[in-house]
Formats: structure tokens, sequence, C-alpha cells
């Protein structure tokens, strides 16, 4: 396992109330260039990390499901679009969609997924780290620091770089 993944292990409960503060903060003041320094930390930091490593999200974020992943997880799957919703669909308290258990049904033991070529978009975007408009999911980012070590440490490396 990776030693970014050991370190968000240890530090990431702790430092929930610091990244918050700092993203609030950057929120206020974005530095210029902020996309670039972010895709160029994303970049540096998943050139470290291995997500078959860690497979948290998986683990703990049940993913959003738009009309189009249900069309694909089915076929996929050789399923109707009912019986998918049925077996693998809830609505959330915001009334999302969402693969209805944690962890995800389609993670395999070795962490990969058994559905990777038809995953949920939200599975293919995650963690949106790498978008432009970096600054506009700062409260995303905050939030998934507590799930992926990836997003841990690029926060916390934007710190650090703009300190």
């Amino acid at each position: 396992m990776s030693k970014l993944i050991d370190t968000w292990k240890q530090q990431q409960k702790t430092a929930q109330k610091l990244n918050n503060q700092f993203v609030k903060k950057l929120k206020i003041r974005p530095p210029k260039k902020l996309d670039e320094i972010t895709g160029e930390l994303h970049d540096e930091v998943f050139s470290e990390i291995n997500c078959l490593d860690c497979a948290n999200c998986c683990k703990s974020i049940p993913p959003l499901l738009n009309d189009n992943d249900i069309r694909k997880l089915s076929k996929t799957l050789g399923l109707s679009s009912s019986d998918f919703h049925e077996k693998y669909v809830r609505i959330d308290e915001d009334g999302d969609r969402v693969i209805a258990s944690t962890p995800c049904p389609f993670l395999l033991d070795d962490n990969s997924c058994s559905v990777y070529e038809a995953r949920p978009k939200a599975c293919r975007q995650y963690p949106h780290t790498d978008r432009a408009q970096f600054v506009s999911s700062l409260k995303l980012h905050a939030e998934n620091s507590r799930y992926c070590p990836a997003v841990f440490h690029i926060l916390q490396r934007l710190q650090h770089k703009l300190d």
C-alpha cells in the first residue's frame, strides 16, 4: 500500500477541520492559475497513488446514476432497466438516484470494478480534481478528502504551495 494512503489514514480526521478552513479561505481569494496548479498537483499525486490500493470511494460513497448510466449498466448486466433499478438503485436524501449499497456491489476483492467499462459517469469523473473551475467545487473537495487520499494530498500540497 502507498505511503500516501497510510498518511491519509493517520491524518485525515484531524486535518478535516483545517481542510474546511482552507477551502473557505481559498474560495474568497482564489489564486490566479488555480486550475493549472491543481491540475499539476492532481497529476503529481496520482503518479504516486494507485486507486486499486485503496478503493475507499467504492467502499464508502454510492455514486449518482443518470439515465445513460442505468442504460449502460443494465445492458452490461443483461437486465432490464426496471430490474436494474429494483436490484441496484435507491433514492438518497437529496432525491438523487444512487447505487443502493456500499460497498459498491460491483467492487471485486482486488478493488477492481466488475463493470469498469460501463461504470457510472460519477465514478469516471471522481474525484473531480482535474476539472476546470477547481474553485467552484471547493466544498466538494474538502468533503472528498475524507474519503480519498488523493484529494487529501492534493489539498495538503496546495496549502503548502500557497503558503
